[in-house]
């Protein structure tokens, strides 16, 4: 008696997981759909927030784009927020918009502001005057 409930139990859990699957997994017209989201940094803006500035260079020299969004907010804002002057350089020297903003609306100079980047916000005004 033990073994045939058992054995209903798991035949049961076999073909209702088949089905969740089944209604998952397909599409209406039968093709199967499958999207990848990133939700990490990317390299080169984990090497700006870590202030690795040969890695930096190395990635702008391979050809970079120094104005690609990552998690909503470009280099440009990584540099102000966690005050790389150095980096910030780099990055506009390189053709960094240092208009842009972040999805948030912010600027670099906002971000630089709120987190009290002294060193970078000199940077930018210098980049500004020009």
């Amino acid at each position: 008696m033990k073994k045939t409930i058992i054995t209903a139990a798991a035949a049961f859990l076999v073909v209702v997981t088949g089905v969740c699957a089944n209604e998952t997994a397909t599409i209406s017209n039968g093709t199967l759909e499958s999207s990848i989201v990133s939700v990490e940094l990317n390299s080169f803006c984990k090497a700006i927030v870590q202030g690795d500035t040969e890695t930096v260079k190395k990635l702008i020299e391979l050809g970079e784009d120094v104005n690609q969004k990552s998690l909503g907010m470009a280099p440009i804002h990584y540099a102000a927020r966690y005050n790389k002057p150095e980096i910030m350089e780099m990055l506009i020297s390189n053709g960094a918009d240092v208009k842009k903003r972040c999805d948030k609306g912010y600027t670099a100079k906002k971000h630089a502001e709120l987190s009290n980047a002294v060193e970078v916000l000199e940077v930018l005004k210098l980049a500004m005057k020009k």
